[in-house]
C-alpha cells in the first residue's frame, strides 16, 4: 500500500493538473467563440457561392474553363487538414484515419499524394512515401499559425495551378465540419475539378447572362470561389479543433477531479488506520508496563 506521503504527493500532482486542464479549456472556450463566429457567418455566402459556381460550371464548355476539366484520374492529391498542436480527443486521429483509408483503398491505384495543412498530420507523414512537398507551400503549411485570407489564397492558387498544369488530375480535401463544441464531422470533399450540377430544373442550369465578359468571370469569379471554398474549410477545422479541445479538457478536469477525491479517501484511510495502529501501540506498551 503506498505511504501517506506517496498520496499525498500524488493528490498534489492531480491538483496541479486539474488547473491546467481547467485553464485549457477556459482558454478554448473563449477562442472557439470567435472562430464559431467567424465559420457561421462564412458559411452560407460560401455555399451560395459554390452552388452558383457548379451552376455556372454547367454552362461552360471545357476550354472556357479548366477547372472543370473531369479527366481519368491517374495523380491525386489529398489535402489533409489537422491542427499543429495535440490535446483535443480524437480531432486528428480522425483526420489521419480517414487519409490512410483515402491513400490505401480509395485511390490506391492512382498515385495519391498526400499534402499537410497542419503539424499533426505533418508529423504522421513526413517520412512516408506519400508524402507531398511543395516548396511554394512550405511557408504555409502551419496555416493554423496564422490564419488569414491572404494565407489561404496562396494555397488556393497553387492547387489550381498544380490542377491547371495537370500534375494533379483530382484534388481532395479532408478536415473536420464544425457541428457543435462535441461534433465535429470528417469532411471529404472534391475541390477539382469542379462537377456542374446536374438538374431538371431549367433554370438551374439555364442561360446566363453574362456581365461582366465569360473570360471575366472564368479568371475572377471561379478562382475567388475556389479561394473561398478552402478557407471554409480552414475555419471549419478551426472552430472544431477549438471545440474539440474544450470538450476534451472539460472531460479531464472532470476526471482530475474524480480522481483526486479517490486519493483523499485512500488518503484518509490510511491516515485512520496509521493512528489506529500507533494508539494499539500505546495501549499495548502501557499494558506490558502495568503488567
Amino acid at each position: 500500500m503506498p505511504s501517506l506521503k506517496e498520496i499525498r504527493n500524488r493528490i498534489t500532482s492531480v491538483g496541479s493538473t486539474m488547473q491546467i486542464t481547467s485553464a485549457m479549456k477556459m482558454v478554448s472556450a473563449a477562442k472557439l467563440k470567435r472562430a464559431q463566429d467567424a465559420i457561421t457567418q462564412m458559411r452560407p455566402y460560401s455555399v451560395k457561392l459554390q452552388e452558383i459556381l457548379s451552376n455556372l460550371s454547367a454552362t461552360l464548355d471545357l476550354s472556357e474553363n479548366a477547372y472543370s476539366d473531369n479527366r481519368e484520374v491517374k495523380n491525386v492529391l489529398i489535402v489533409g487538414v489537422t491542427s499543429n498542436r495535440g490535446l483535443c480527443g480524437g480531432f486528428n486521429n480522425n483526420i489521419i484515419k480517414r487519409v490512410n483509408q483515402l491513400v490505401n483503398n480509395d485511390f490506391k491505384d492512382a498515385n495519391p499524394r498526400v499534402l499537410c495543412l497542419g503539424k499533426k498530420i505533418k508529423d504522421a507523414y513526413k517520412r512516408s512515401d506519400f508524402y507531398y512537398i511543395n516548396d511554394a507551400l512550405a511557408p504555409v503549411e502551419d496555416i493554423f499559425n496564422q490564419l488569414t485570407f491572404e494565407n489561404n489564397a496562396t494555397i488556393a492558387t497553387e492547387l489550381m495551378h498544380l490542377f491547371v498544369t495537370k500534375e494533379f488530375d483530382k484534388i481532395v480535401i479532408v478536415y473536420n465540419q464544425f457541428v457543435n463544441a462535441a461534433t465535429q464531422d470528417v469532411k471529404t470533399e472534391e475541390y477539382l475539378p469542379i462537377i456542374p450540377t446536374v438538374s431538371d430544373d431549367s433554370k438551374a442550369a439555364g442561360d446566363y447572362i453574362f456581365e461582366p465578359s465569360k473570360e471575366e468571370i472564368v479568371s475572377d469569379l471561379i478562382p475567388k470561389s475556389l479561394k473561398i471554398q478552402l478557407f471554409k474549410s480552414l475555419l471549419d477545422s478551426n472552430a472544431s479543433e477549438h471545440g474539440a479541445r474544450m470538450t476534451a479538457m472539460h472531460k479531464a478536469t472532470d476526471n482530475a477531479s474524480e480522481l483526486q477525491k479517490s486519493l483523499k479517501l485512500s488518503y484518509n484511510k490510511a491516515r485512520q488506520a496509521a493512528i489506529t495502529n500507533e494508539i494499539l501501540e500505546i495501549v499495548g506498551g502501557a499494558e506490558a508496563l502495568n503488567g
